[in-house]
């Protein structure tokens, strides 16, 4: 896969993937930026499905887990612009605004609709990318605030994402794990998440469902892959991208071995 990726700081970056896809199953530590310059992703969230194209701007918020797909388009590869929004960064923004914001229990990614503020704003950067010199760092400083003013100035309850500083707190273990199974996350993820240490989050989790959080990711994972399979007529390949699993192989296998089966199979007995 060719991948390359630069950075004009630590916190402004240019990516480009040109093989088929790439995948990854992530929650951010800050919220993501992002202006497509060509392709087409998927995102894939617990409650709802994204498909972004080439012009599109949109915010990913920190700490929500999603599986993100990047597809090439058109012949060309998929390129795109990314800054971090940094706590630290916004919470400097923020010092002397008097801001009351709403804490929203699910902090969707945001669309901004091809706005030309924030493309102007984001599109400044590419020349930057070509500089043999280090980037000042005041000057990405001010480009971060511009794109920060904008975001406030065309989304009057975007406050409400960019100035919540809460880190996540102890919340109802079920209810997240049965929402976000299908998310391929370290166990630590998890922990944080829900707001407990590892200790404390193997012995809710045993109490609640009287097994390992392993075994139970990998049978929630491998039911919700059958059912999509046989009810919604979804693709192996499709399906694997979707539930949690690592490649196509690690999918056949262990549908396999827990069904008697492979996928292949189970549609050809439809």
């Amino acid at each position: 896969m060719e991948f390359h990726l630069k950075y004009i700081t630590d916190d402004i970056k240019l990516s480009c993937y040109e093989d088929k896809l790439f995948k990854t199953e992530v929650v951010f530590d800050h919220h993501m930026l992002v202006w497509f310059i060509s392709g087409e992703t998927k995102i894939i969230q617990a409650d709802q499905n994204y498909v972004f194209k080439a012009g599109d701007i949109f915010l990913i918020p920190r700490n929500q887990l999603a599986t993100i797909i990047n597809y090439p388009k058109d012949g060309l590869p998929h390129k795109s612009v990314v800054m971090h929004l940094t706590i630290e960064r916004l919470r400097e923004f923020y010092t002397n605004l008097n801001v009351k914001t709403k804490v929203s229990a699910t902090q969707k990614v945001r669309s901004f609709d091809k706005h030309p503020f924030l493309e102007s704003c984001l599109a400044s950067l590419i020349p930057y990318f070509d500089l043999q010199e280090a980037f000042p760092e005041n000057i990405a400083s001010l480009k971060i605030t511009e794109a920060i003013s904008v975001l406030r100035t065309i989304d009057k309850s975007i406050d409400d994402i960019l100035a919540n500083f809460e880190e996540p707190h102890k919340i109802d273990l079920s209810g997240f794990m049965e929402k976000n199974f299908m998310f391929n996350m370290p166990l630590e993820k998890f922990c944080y998440l829900t707001g407990r240490s590892m200790t404390t989050f193997k012995r809710d989790f045993h109490r609640i469902y009287n097994t390992t959080p392993q075994r139970w990711l990998t049978l929630k994972r491998l039911e919700l892959a059958h059912y999509q399979l046989s009810k919604k007529n979804k693709k192996p390949v499709e399906v694997y991208l979707e539930t949690g699993f690592e490649n196509l192989s690690h999918f056949s296998y262990s549908f396999k071995k827990h069904f008697g089966y492979t996928p292949t199979e189970l549609i050809g007995q439809d």
